[in-house]
């Protein structure tokens, strides 16, 4: 396995080296350092003025070692990005690692939460629907499902907001407030409108793969030896579909560092999903790398974890 997980490693680096050499042609041949400059300081902004702050933020060098080898904006690109050196933000020249520092933790108070109800709410009401396949109960199930899946996200934050949070008065509108006494009333409603938008996905891809699992010998076998039907469903079916629950749970634990960049944006949660839509309307260029590359990076860490997790839940999985 270690030298399985040590290959899977070599790829991954080679993929993120790949991600930043993209990064720096696409914001750095698609927008000149003119034009970031301009960008941050404005259309009217003196041309002496630009150059200083060009130089300030190290856009002063050439794009390409063929033009400066020993001193140019590609080389101290990966060097900073692989060194978590970041710098400061193109916008107000606050130091990156400091702002995400700040927005971890609002994200991660909302996105563990949602993130183990989500799971446990759509693997609970799957088994349920699935106990009762082929009745009303799961062509009711599924019809809701599909229901929920096709809503949009948008509709269900203005509807909450508007119901829960201003008609009914039971949670604020917006704001986030880290004092444990009142964090939960802040994060209630965002908490509810991420679990409703997911759960519909959930269950249907649940569902799907308890339904294909009760159709295996295993699972006849176990019915022919007298086993009840839940305890087929709970210690047969959902052991042996571990593997594309993990599949979906793994690559998701990543992001969970990455935040929720509607529900931050809409409940003023500010996390790093906030930063990040912050960073685009705000053409903040070097924040936006920078979540870009985190995310690149967490990424091929979920896809490594999964393999792994293949083998340590299911012995008949080998990593070769």
């Amino acid at each position: 396995m270690l030298a399985y997980v040590l290959r899977r490693s070599a790829y991954g680096v080679v993929v993120v080296l790949g991600v930043l050499l993209f990064l720096f042609v696409l914001f750095f041949t698609v927008a000149s350092p003119d034009d970031v400059a301009r960008r941050a300081l404005g259309e009217k902004a003196l041309p002496e003025v630009i150059e200083q702050w060009k130089a300030n933020h190290g856009y002063d060098r050439p794009l390409w070692p063929w033009q400066d080898f020993d001193d140019n904006m590609l080389f101290e690109h990966y060097r900073r990005m692989l060194t978590f050196d970041f710098g400061r933000s193109d916008a107000d020249d606050v130091l990156i690692i400091d702002r995400l520092r700040q927005g971890a933790g609002p994200s991660l108070a909302l996105t563990i939460p949602l993130f183990v109800v989500g799971i446990t709410l759509g693997i609970v009401l799957s088994l349920f629907v699935a106990f009762f396949r082929e009745t009303y109960i799961d062509r009711t199930g599924v019809f809701l499902c599909v229901l929920g899946m096709s809503v949009s996200i948008l509709l269900y934050i203005v509807g909450a907001q508007y119901l829960i949070a201003k008609l009914l008065r039971w949670f604020p509108i917006s704001g986030f407030d880290s004092d444990p006494a009142v964090i939960g009333r802040f994060l209630a409603l965002p908490l509810v409108v991420g679990i409703a938008s997911g759960v519909g996905g959930d269950v249907r891809f649940y569902r799907t793969v308890f339904i294909e699992e009760t159709g295996r010998d295993y699972v006849r076998t176990a019915r022919a030896k007298g086993a009840g039907e839940i305890r087929v469903m709970v210690h047969h079916v959902l052991r042996n579909a571990l593997i594309p629950i993990l599949t979906r749970v793994v690559l998701a634990i990543p992001f969970l560092f990455m935040g929720s960049l509607l529900l931050e944006s809409f409940f003023g949660i500010p996390g790093l999903g906030a930063i990040t839509v912050d960073a685009i309307n705000g053409n903040d260029f070097s924040t936006l790398r920078t979540m870009v590359f985190i995310g690149a990076l967490l990424f091929v860490a979920g896809q490594i974890a999964t393999d792994v997790s293949y083998a340590l839940v299911d012995p008949r999985v080998r990593l070769e």
